[in-house]
């Protein structure tokens, strides 16, 4: 399955590195606006901070714009990454769909029938993340309580104020871990939503349902194939990671920084380090994005062969589209 993903992927990776390349570049470019937006509404807040005379508090209305600034610029970050990622999950089964059928397709038909169905896909792909919700609510409440019982013990020293929100931070980690394999099964019976959505014109929660019916008694070969992806892909993307980090970092090992230092310049000099390793990082998305919603695809199809007589169905569907 990973070879027949890898020779998929090296034949249509024009409309596949297209499309991906398309969102991410769209997502980098609208999350850069929305850093330019935030620059300028609290650069007299950074001035302010960066010249306080010492021993002096910051104003709490400055620290409150740059964390709303920050806040704004995080969330257009994340909604732009969620649809960037969910326009590719809907390129992949398209290109998937052609390719059994040995046909060439090219990029914008490829981006004509992604856009098409990137609204169901979108909501297929969150319907199945929430499978992972409990279990990160879960770590994210056990960690805000270990952190305040560690706060309240520092406080209060000599005194066992933080020893009951430690209690209670150690049991809802042990709550994460123990429905991490629940959510697990769940987000690999739900993986080939996606493609139904596309392929069969499946709405979101018929997409689902449509996936737990293929994945069902399938689902340790689903599982081993979707994690070796994901590991393939994650060692790339760290390797890639690297290169670009130790680039962004040769010219701050050059630059001498002392007390006389101004916070702007240092500011700035990080701000240079960051955004390389940035464009490094969408780089990497947008590279291997496409290979995780491909190997999906091509299991989805897998199974539908195994299972179902998908040969004449997927040839009249090819046709009509």
């Amino acid at each position: 399955m990973l070879t027949g993903a890898f020779s998929a992927f090296g034949r249509y990776w024009k409309p596949l590195l297209g499309v991906a390349v398309t969102a991410f570049g769209v997502a980098t470019a609208l999350v850069l606006g929305a850093v330019l937006v935030a620059w300028n509404a609290v650069s007299d807040n950074i001035d302010r901070l960066s010249n306080l005379p010492h021993g002096q508090d910051p104003d709490i209305a400055d620290i409150r714009g740059l964390m709303l600034a920050f806040g704004g610029v995080w969330l257009t970050g994340v909604l732009c990454l969620v649809l960037a990622n969910a326009l590719v999950y809907a390129a992949a089964p398209v290109v998937a769909q052609e390719a059994v059928l040995g046909r060439t397709v090219g990029f914008g038909a490829v981006w004509r029938r992604s856009w098409s169905r990137v609204g169901t896909v979108l909501s297929a792909v969150v319907l199945s993340m929430l499978a992972m919700f409990v279990p990160v609510l879960l770590f994210i409440v056990g960690f805000g309580f270990l952190m305040f019982g560690m706060i309240a013990g520092i406080g209060a020293s000599g005194s066992d104020e933080g020893v009951g929100p430690a209690i209670a931070g150690v049991v809802f980690f042990l709550g994460a871990l123990a429905t991490v394999p629940f959510g697990l099964w769940l987000w690999v019976k739900f993986s080939l939503a996606p493609a139904a959505a596309v392929i069969e014109g499946a709405g979101g929660l018929a997409a689902l349902r449509r996936s737990a019916e293929l994945v069902r008694g399938s689902w340790w070969r689903i599982f081993g194939c979707t994690i070796a992806t994901a590991a393939i892909a994650a060692v790339v993307n760290w390797a890639i990671q690297q290169v670009f980090s130790l680039i962004a970092w040769i010219p701050m090992s050059t630059m001498d920084f002392d007390a006389d230092t101004a916070p702007t310049e240092v500011l700035g000099s990080m701000s240079v380090v960051m955004g390389v390793v940035l464009i490094g990082s969408i780089a990497c998305q947008a590279l291997l994005a496409p290979l995780q919603p491909l190997v999906s695809a091509l299991l989805y199809v897998d199974q539908r062969m195994r299972k179902e007589n998908l040969g004449p169905v997927l040839a009249q569907t090819a046709g009509v589209l």
